[in-house]
């Protein structure tokens, strides 16, 4: 039985966010590596972090991953 065309993921989204077990997506923050020498070490080691994505923007990066990331 033929089904309709499939939805593509998108590929930069797919490289920027990542999915919990639990379905949450999250994602890395930004400022990382501009001026990296003069922040210090306490800062650099958060930007290391991944953190949960806020709840407004899901719906959007929804639609840009229908499938997950894998």
């Amino acid at each position: 039985m033929p089904t309709g065309p499939k939805m593509k993921t998108h590929k930069g989204a797919k490289k920027r966010f990542d999915v919990t077990g639990s379905g949450l997506f999250r994602h890395a923050k930004g400022m990382k590596s501009h001026f990296r020498r003069r922040k210090s070490s306490r800062v650099k080691r958060q930007f290391d972090r991944m953190i949960v994505l806020a709840p407004a923007d899901r719906k959007r990066v929804q639609k840009l991953l229908p499938y997950g990331v894998k």
